[in-house]
């Protein structure tokens, strides 16, 4: 069985996914191709072709079956020829398709693939910022590199990546992963190699879990019902792949009802004795597991820790963007705002993915802020991505607000996120504390079929095409809908104040 770029990538994403895409119950795979993941897809392709018709001369072989683009990359390299793009090289079961491969002056290969996004970690892109490698790309890489280094045709242990703004970044494999962690990039990709083997040969099975990063999965129903049947640990929110490893490996449990059973202080005082018993888990963390545990199979019902103070307010406003992270643009923000008197949708929509149309919609938002009286509104958001988006836009159009002012504003206890709220205070009986799953539970109902933040950015980049009123529309109702759910959510939590 062949080890691929792809079968790397699924792995960092998820262990199981590489064994359950080859052994797994191939009638509960989800056929449909989810439409945003085919946007990533089709702005990755335009990316590419944009920076091929950038870079001089050079061989396509990217038609044909992989034996003859094998054959093919083969004749080239040892031709000598400066850049060849979309060849195969394949050594035993290692096969890669590096999007170029370009000759360097000693006359070996270097391995460059074109990503659609960053070319390294972290929020800024400041040049002055050092670099730090994306894991999935340094492993990519890696790949080919392991390749071309058997094949005698690559003599260091180096490739590249040409990013979104379309500089190219060298990634040396054979540096550390970072000041704390030593393993270099070119270990890690060899111990996640050794594992995607174990997997693809049946070695190893692995187990499903439940976390928010599935949904994409074309596995996730499947998965979801197998942990859900199983009573696996991970329906406890938060406490993912890992800590169940670690809690089957040292405790021998499997069960979301084992969990609850379990007894603190014989486990701290058998952690003081052994350092590597339940690595990670102090009493904070055992606690709030097993709380999690109770409420999923006993209480069944959510549980508010302490009193929340929500303020009094004359207008209460619940806010929601929608953005295109594929191309850092926010299209549309909207209030849902309530008083005494009256409920009412607000938007403000970029209907032109320019920076002119993105800049008037933040303008017109703030504009009707300015008309509202500070202490006389309260605005609830959920979770930190719209204060993270809002940065992001006060540093690209600084003339409209002031970094201090937009501080301002979110520190203002009057604004609440409710994620927060929730993380900290609550819990409850569901295996996501995501705003779907918790408004959904409260009774709140989504106008849309599908709704989802994801397909949202799908239907914006087709109304951008076709101008559908009817695509607009679904992208207003969906908005106005999450708007409209974080309102239930807040009531929720209020009436828990209050029980």
């Amino acid at each position: 069985m062949l080890i691929t770029a792809s079968k790397l990538y699924d792995y960092l994403q998820c262990p199981h996914k590489v064994w359950r895409d080859i052994y797994g119950p191939q009638e509960e795979k989800i056929d449909e191709k989810n439409p945003f993941v085919e946007l990533l897809w089709e702005k990755g392709a335009l990316h590419e072709k944009e920076i091929i018709s950038g870079i001089g001369s050079f061989i396509d072989l990217s038609e044909g079956t992989i034996e003859e683009r094998i054959n093919k990359t083969l004749a080239e390299i040892k031709k000598g020829t400066t850049l060849i793009y979309q060849g195969v090289i394949r050594y035993e079961n290692l096969l890669g398709i590096p999007d170029l491969l370009r000759i360097m002056p000693t006359g070996n290969y270097l391995p460059i693939d074109i990503k659609s996004g960053k070319g390294f970690e972290g929020p800024d892109e400041s040049e002055d910022e050092e670099i730090m490698p994306k894991k999935h790309y340094a492993v990519q890489l890696s790949l080919y590199v392991e390749i071309l280094l058997n094949l005698s045709f690559a003599s260091e242990k180096k490739g590249a990546i040409i990013d979104i703004s379309g500089r190219e970044l060298v990634y040396l494999l054979e540096n550390a992963q970072g000041v704390r962690n030593t393993q270099t990039w070119w270990e890690l990709y060899l111990e996640i190699k050794n594992r995607v083997s174990e997997l693809v040969s049946n070695q190893v099975q692995d187990k499903p879990a439940i976390a928010g990063s599935c949904k994409l999965c074309p596995w996730y129903n499947s998965c979801k019902k197998w942990c859900l049947e199983k009573e696996d640990l991970t329906k406890i929110f938060y406490l993912g792949r890992s800590n169940r490893e670690i809690l089957n490996k040292d405790l021998g449990i499997e069960k979301v009802r084992e969990l609850k059973t379990l007894n603190i202080s014989d486990l701290l005082a058998k952690k003081k004795k052994d350092k590597t018993f339940l690595k990670g888990f102090g009493e904070t963390l055992l606690k709030k597991f097993i709380t999690r545990a109770i409420i999923l199979d006993e209480t069944k019902k959510p549980v508010l820790h302490q009193q929340v103070h929500l303020p009094e307010v004359k207008k209460e406003l619940f806010f929601d963007i929608e953005d295109d992270p594929t191309q850092d643009f926010v299209y549309l923000h909207g209030i849902y705002s309530r008083d005494a008197k009256s409920e009412e949708y607000i938007y403000f929509l970029a209907k032109e993915n320019t920076r002119d149309a993105e800049k008037k919609a933040w303008q017109e938002f703030w504009n009707y802020i300015d008309t509202l009286h500070v202490s006389d509104y309260s605005i609830y958001y959920y979770s930190h991505h719209e204060k993270t988006a809002y940065r992001r836009l006060s540093q690209r159009y600084p003339e409209i607000i002031a970094k201090e002012k937009l501080d301002t504003f979110f520190d203002n206890p009057n604004a609440i996120d409710l994620y927060r709220v929730v993380e900290k205070h609550t819990d409850w009986p569901l295996s996501s504390y995501s705003l779907k799953d918790l408004a959904t539970y409260l009774g709140f109902k989504w106008r849309d079929e599908s709704p989802s933040g994801a397909l949202s950015i799908r239907w914006y980049n087709d109304f951008l095409q076709n101008h559908s009123e009817e695509l607009l529309k679904r992208i207003l109702e969906y908005n106005e809908d999450d708007c409209r759910a974080t309102m239930v959510l807040k009531d929720g939590i209020s009436k828990l104040n209050k029980e």
